[in-house]
């Protein structure tokens, strides 16, 4: 084994917004297509900000266009921080991935063969024992050639591969890798499956770290994640949003926000607070808004039903049991509609309208406003609708300095 034993468990974020993230569909129904360099440079940035120091690439012979913006983003990356970072190209096991990933500045690589029954049969179209063989000759020669290369080895689709056939390829190329991967490539893995592979590996492999890389095609991505890292998982692949093929993979800031519940270090190995700015970022990006699925998110700060709002006008924690404001969410939103009960509608009415009003008048238009909800659309908002309830009330302005400030409905901590 090349570590003698896996010691540093330090929990990393491998980044794959520039690989699998340019994979995502959302890319196609936004009608970006591909992040262009400056777009790359900002959101890399953004990473590099947060903490991240592990980032994932195309090979470079996927395009030209990708091979030079490879070399630029390395160059950029370098000139932001003199952290060690670790540019990672994610190659197939060929000659010609790796040399031409070494040629562009990277300092590790991902290198991947699919060995599964599928995979043999339809996609590599290689038996068993050939692709084996294949591996282990262009991982030895290229741990031979480049003896302080960062190597990690992952076979494809691992989950759908029987372990008797996964621990065969891993036996032949343990001896030249730094970190063994375990993609779930078509999101078909849960929890329990993940706890026991990675069990496995640990027991077998105790001289090598372990990588994590998990689809959301059942939409357990993350809960696989959190598995996987209690089981003994050092890297876990993600990306901005959780961009990727299909339903996509778990998004850096979701894996930070939970895994930071049990692993408090990582607020020192990660400014946390830079988690929803990056979101914004991308949000600007592809002209849209940030998930609403997405955990470090202004719409998980936000409440439309009268119970929540009200609990929430008296004490936050109420309904909201998480710290995000440690992860850059410092606002939160009540949001006016069909749902809202007197108190907000009160609220809003005297604090944000400056209106003078009382509890009593506020409850009395309150059964108006529900009344005539229906009226609610695209042509008129909920506002509108309440002010020309409260204006045929005869409710009137304070009248306020023009120097004074009025509460802003959406920030209210």
């Amino acid at each position: 084994m090349r570590n003698g034993q896996a010691q540093n468990r330090r929990i990393e974020i491998v980044d794959t917004t520039f690989r699998d993230g340019q994979q995502s569909p959302l890319l196609f129904d936004t009608e970006k297509y591909r992040f262009t360099l400056e777009e790359k440079k900002l959101l890399l940035a953004g990473l590099i900000e947060l903490g991240v120091t592990h980032i994932e690439f195309f090979s470079p012979v996927v395009g030209m266009a990708e091979e030079q913006d490879v070399r630029e983003l390395i160059a950029y990356a370098r000139s932001l921080t003199e952290q060690e970072l670790r540019f990672l190209a994610h190659c197939r096991c060929h000659p010609d991935d790796i040399e031409r990933s070494l040629e562009v500045g990277c300092n590790g690589l991902n290198l991947y063969l699919g060995v599964s029954p599928l995979a043999q049969q339809h996609n590599a179209q290689k038996g068993l024992e050939e692709a084996i063989a294949l591996a282990r000759e262009v991982i030895r020669s290229t741990r031979e050639r480049h003896p302080s290369l960062y190597l990690r080895f992952s076979a494809e689709d691992a989950f759908r591969t029987p372990k008797e056939d996964l621990f065969r390829l891993y036996d032949a190329v343990v001896p030249y890798v730094d970190t063994l991967g375990m993609p779930d490539t078509v999101g078909m893995a849960e929890p329990e499956d993940v706890t026991a592979l990675v069990c496995a590996l640990r027991e077998r492999y105790p001289g090598v770290d372990l990588e994590c890389h998990f689809h959301n095609d059942r939409g357990l991505a993350l809960a696989n994640v959190l598995a996987a890292v209690r089981a003994g998982v050092r890297y876990v692949d993600a990306s901005i949003w959780g961009l990727a093929e299909r339903s996509g993979i778990p998004s850096v800031t979701g894996v930070l926000f939970n895994l930071s519940k049990h692993h408090p270090e990582l607020a020192e190995q990660y400014q946390l607070s830079q988690c929803y700015p990056l979101n914004v970022l991308m949000a600007s990006i592809l002209g849209t808004l940030v998930p609403y699925t997405e955990p470090v998110s202004l719409t998980n700060r936000t409440h439309t039903a009268g119970v929540h709002q009200k609990a929430v006008l008296n004490e936050k924690k109420v309904y909201e049991a998480h710290n995000l404001h440690d992860f850059g969410v410092d606002k939160n939103q009540l949001l006016l509609g069909p749902l809202s009960g007197w108190n907000l509608i009160y609220y809003y009415l005297k604090e944000v309208e400056a209106l003078e009003i009382t509890k009593e008048q506020a409850k009395e238009i309150t059964q108006e406003f529900k009344s005539r909800t229906h009226e609610i659309g695209r042509s008129k908002k909920p506002e509108e609708l309440l002010l020309e309830i409260a204006q045929s009330h005869g409710i009137r302005k304070h009248a306020l300095p023009e120097e004074v400030p009025t509460a802003r409905l959406e920030n209210l901590d």
